[in-house]
């Protein structure tokens, strides 16, 4: 299969594009900058793409089967004004440009899949409720982030594509995002729960969503949206003491609300401590198995 890919360079693509690539498949990536893209990662065919400006290239499309969309400005900042625009734009904006670009291929040179990347924060902080796909999103400006991200990547049914959306939980990996933010501390021994540590906190393991981004490639079965996020449901505080026994550190020093807004920012801090009980309901049910389904054998094969 030929697969366009957007975010190729970021962690989560790179790990895409490289599971792609051992596959057999071939890989065209999208970015801003092709020539350091070709240096990280020279198997890949690279065109340059400013995404939310413009729509993609029409020769990058060329003889692609599927797309898998992972556009997005990182979301772990001060979420200002401006901020708020920047990541809005890069998301929704871009994949409104992606979906405009298929639309105006010939109907025959379309690719068949889109599979693109939404977030577990369309849910907001629902407590202790069981949230599987059906569950609606909730008030704040990250879920209805997520609500016009999905919408601007369901238009591409209309152009006769199978659309996949994943709500991704936070990706484990020691190389980037929460696990790599919380390692420093839990390795002195000064980690602990965060703002009470009895909310709940989604997680994946990077190869389980790497997997399930290659399933949905391949299974014409998939379409619709599905939670990316590993069965074993925890709360931060049995998350931190699993962190801690994996690392031979304490995990008992709790951080309050107060620092959390301190680090983070207001709203992004309340986002970070969102309580999500995510049940990966619809990917159960379409048989997918997860490599990493527990939390501590997922952490002890990421950290060693």
């Amino acid at each position: 299969m030929r697969v366009l890919l957007t975010g190729a360079s970021g962690v989560l693509g790179s790990a895409i594009a490289d599971a792609l690539l051992a596959r057999g498949d071939e890989v065209v990536g999208l970015t801003r900058d092709p020539e350091r893209a070709r240096s990280t990662n020279p198997t890949a065919t690279w065109h340059k793409w400013d995404a939310a400006l413009e729509r993609p290239p029409t020769d990058a499309f060329d003889q692609v089967e599927g797309v898998v969309n992972l556009i997005g400005e990182a979301i772990n900042q001060r979420l200002t004004d401006a901020a708020k625009r920047r990541v809005r734009e890069s998301r929704v904006t871009a994949t409104r440009n992606l979906v405009q670009a298929i639309g105006g291929l010939p109907r025959e040179s379309r690719p068949r899949v889109l599979v693109s990347q939404s977030a577990a924060g369309y849910y907001g902080d629902r407590g202790d409720d069981l949230l599987d796909e059906a569950a609606g999103p909730g008030p704040d400006f990250l879920a209805q982030l997520c609500v016009d991200w999905e919408a601007a990547a369901a238009d591409a049914a209309d152009l006769d594509l199978r659309v996949v959306v994943f709500r991704t939980a936070p990706v484990l990996t020691p190389s980037a995002g929460l696990l790599k933010q919380l390692l420093p501390p839990f390795r002195l021994g000064l980690g602990g729960p965060l703002a009470g540590g009895r909310w709940y906190l989604p997680w994946i393991h990077i190869d389980d969503v790497v997997k399930l981004f290659l399933w949905a490639l391949s299974n014409e079965e998939a379409s619709g949206t599905f939670n990316a996020a590993a069965p074993d449901q925890v709360t931060n505080r049995e998350f931190s003491k699993g962190l801690g026994r994996v690392l031979g550190r304490p995990a008992i020093l709790p951080a309050p609300k107060l620092a959390v807004r301190v680090a983070f920012g207001g709203e992004l801090a309340d986002a970070v401590t969102s309580s999500l009980r995510l049940v990966p309901r619809r990917a159960l049910d379409a048989g997918y198995e997860f490599s990493y389904g527990e939390l501590e054998p997922a952490l002890r094969d990421l950290l060693g």
